[in-house]
């Protein structure tokens, strides 16, 4: 373990360098010492984990350039921060004020992605979204996914520019993420004594609807399209590829389905294999279906919804054949999947046919067996 050298905090764009592999700037952090000190611009990680994926840690570093090593001193000992942070109790989680919050839950101004979820819903099925999850939008049109507990406490909202045409998030050196607590810390509205500890986006729907099934997927984007095919399951996300710790304990108790993207199957399948106490159970369905050029895009469960459902007039996803109402009940790959791992009456579609026929389960097949 690197014990000496840790990831430099985050304290504004300027602490992000460019990648020495990917060449963007602002999306490189460094590993610095005890006093702030780079070891080399080339020792950290890229933020795009997926399109970039470079980390180079201290140790392959010093394996690589033996010279730079530290001389004298056990350049693996642990930091004076960190045990002073094992000495100490840990800070309360903050959450944030209620009033702000409800400020930035608004339908005007439009949020870029608001924008771009018009071009796809009719305007009762965006209102419901925005309800759902408590949608905000920041004065320059960004949106504000807010992470609130199963207590319907607020902890933190990330901030994300989105390309009103196409539903791309922008990542130009000047568009960085940026997080609502981190602003009202520089406007003076929270000490800097606050401290945050992040949650599933979409938790507080696990107290609201105890008995639906939960579909988890990495992007906050990905859980309010889906939301909006199949609002009957509880969407949660993650937030990002290596966000499974802690924060997925929540799920214990629930039946979850997880829709790793196209490029994440084997790592998030590593990543549960140690938490045996969820009852988690994979789609596969990018994994086996998804083409070579679904891969090179790294779509995911939403891409494939939209693709599947025509395209919904967006330049950038692909069309595919038209398929008409009836077909969609049937066809809509979310409920497929659906089938595919859970009895009958967990799909809710399925369970109101039953109800209305006053119809009886004889046995199970699933559909690929069919």
């Amino acid at each position: 373990m690197e014990y000496r050298y840790h990831l430099a905090k985050y304290a504004g764009k300027t602490s992000r360098l460019t990648c020495p592999q990917c060449e963007r700037s602002h999306c490189f952090t460094p590993y610095v010492d005890d006093a702030n000190n780079l070891i080399d611009k080339t020792v950290g990680r890229c933020d795009h984990e997926s399109s970039c994926g470079y980390h180079l840690t201290p140790s392959q570093y010093f394996q690589q350039h033996p010279e730079a090593r530290p001389q004298g001193e056990d350049w693996r000992q642990a930091p004076a921060w960190l045990s002073e942070k094992r000495n100490t109790v840990p800070l309360p989680t903050g959450y944030l004020p209620e009033d702000l919050v409800a400020k930035t839950v608004r339908l005007n101004p439009v949020s870029n992605f608001l924008a771009f979820l018009y071009r796809i819903f009719d305007a009762g099925t965006v209102q419901m979204l925005v309800d759902r999850y408590r949608l905000g939008v920041t004065k320059d049109g960004a949106a504000i996914f807010y992470q609130i507990d199963q207590e319907g406490r607020i902890r933190t909202g990330k901030i994300i520019q989105y390309n009103p045409e196409t539903g791309h998030r922008i990542k130009d050196a000047g568009v960085p993420v940026d997080w609502v607590h981190a602003r009202l810390k520089k406007k003076g509205l929270l000490p800097e004594s606050w401290s945050v500890r992040q949650c599933l986006f979409g938790e507080h729907l696990l107290a609201q609807y105890p008995d639906a099934l939960v579909c988890l997927v990495e992007a906050e984007k990905t859980a309010v399209i889906c939301s909006a095919f199949c609002p009957k399951f509880i969407w949660l996300a993650t937030g990002g590829k290596t966000q499974l710790g802690d924060r997925l304990d929540v799920l214990k108790g629930r039946k979850v389905l997880v829709f790793p993207d196209i490029d994440a199957y084997a790592a998030w399948q590593e990543a549960f294999a140690k938490k045996p106490f969820l009852s988690v159970t994979f789609s596969d369905i990018l994994e086996k279906e998804g083409t070579p050029e679904d891969r090179a895009a790294q779509i995911d469960i939403a891409d494939w919804l939209l693709q599947w459902q025509g395209g919904g007039g967006v330049p950038s996803v692909p069309l595919v054949p038209e398929r008409n109402t009836a077909q969609a009940a049937v066809t809509n790959p979310v409920l497929t999947e659906v089938a595919r791992y859970f009895s009958p009456e967990s799909l809710p579609e399925v369970a109101a046919l039953i109800e209305d026929l006053d119809l009886e389960i004889i046995s199970i097949i699933p559909p690929e067996n069919v």
